[in-house]
């Protein structure tokens, strides 16, 4: 085991990103007026998957364009690895810590170890429990109400639905909370089945349960898949089925594989919703060098989310995320955590 360990952070060691320099560093606050000086850490709990692509992505640039040395660690959804791995980055003597989801059972104790030792802590879809520690978020509530109500707009307030859902990873937990609102308020909505698993490939192993589901139940007219590794699966399950004009799928994220997988012909996939997660990752390293600089962050970092729906991609040609941006410009830059002195990606 200690073995294991220590290759793993031989290994996430040697993946530091040297920052590109594009800041200059004689125009900004300490401790960034000095190039290179800074060093950061991303702790990674969920990586497979677009989205989660995507945000490392906004990450690694941002740390670039700041000046900053990033190192990766990535766990793999072993929670008890990202704790530790939150260990291995103080004993690297990093200045600040992404936490990027995770359970809050396993990383709340972490990420107090880290601001106990003096390191700055920024936390993404992760409740880790500590009023120093500053939330980054979808506003998943809104990401789920969204969805929701283009589901009552198709469908009526009455329908027959299945809804993936894995309780205890935070911004599942906060899309649930709608989902809840939106079936209290609507006494026609029939929940017929709840399923869901994060286990790797995840889209694979949610289209193995929603075979299952949408046999048993073959009332189910609406799934609401509020994360798009859940709604991959429950699409393959859909078109294996021949169900695709009879199944409505919404969901939340968005990438460029899902954008085609929207358009397909006769595709269940209606709508989605969802923030640029590589906009997400810039605004959590932002975050982060605010605390660094010592100004003022909120408790909650909040990037507005947008519905997109399948009529939406084809009327405007929509192919992938580049040309998402160009059609809904929010999705090339959330003016959240910015500051003169804060350099931004290159476009």
């Amino acid at each position: 085991m200690l073995r294991r360990q220590f290759m793993k952070l031989a290994v996430v060691a040697g993946m530091g990103l040297a920052g590109g320099g594009q800041a200059l560093a004689a125009d900004m606050p300490a401790p960034f007026d000095k190039a290179g000086d800074v060093k950061i850490a991303l702790v990674r709990y969920l990586s497979t998957g677009d989205f989660f692509q995507s945000y490392l992505s906004g990450v690694e640039k941002q740390a670039e364009a700041l000046g900053v040395d990033l190192r990766v660690l990535d766990s793999r959804q072993d929670a008890a690895l990202q704790a530790d791995m939150v260990d291995q980055a103080i004993a690297l003597g990093v200045d600040g810590i992404i936490i990027q989801h995770g359970l809050t059972e396993s990383m709340k104790a972490a990420a107090q170890r880290a601001v106990d030792a003096g390191i700055k802590v920024v936390a993404f879809d992760v409740d880790v429990e500590n009023d120093s520690v500053p939330q980054v978020e979808q506003s998943d509530y809104l990401l789920g109400k969204l969805a929701l109500e283009q589901a009552i707009k198709d469908n009526g307030d009455s329908f027959t639905a299945g809804y993936v859902y894995v309780p205890g990873i935070a911004p599942l937990d906060r899309r649930d909370v709608a989902w809840k609102e939106v079936k209290d308020a609507n006494p026609g909505i029939t929940e017929a089945a709840m399923f869901g698993t994060l286990d790797n490939p995840i889209a694979n192993s949610v289209a193995n349960q929603a075979r299952s589901v949408l046999q048993a139940n073959p009332t189910i007219t609406v799934v609401f898949a509020p994360f798009d590794e859940f709604a991959k699966g429950v699409k393959i399950a859909v078109d294996e089925s021949g169900l695709n004009q009879d199944i409505d799928i919404y969901s939340a994220d968005v990438s460029t594989a899902d954008i085609s997988a929207m358009r397909e012909p006769d595709s269940a996939w209606v709508a989605t919703v969802a923030t640029n997660p590589a906009v997400v990752g810039e605004v959590s390293v932002r975050t982060l060098a605010l605390m660094l600089a010592g100004e003022k962050t909120e408790p909650q970092v909040v990037v507005p989310p947008t519905l997109i729906t399948q009529d939406f991609l084809n009327e405007n040609d929509v192919k992938n995320m580049a040309d998402l941006g160009v059609k809904m410009p929010q999705f090339q830059h959330a003016d959240v955590s910015v500051a003169e002195w804060i350099p931004l990606p290159q476009r």
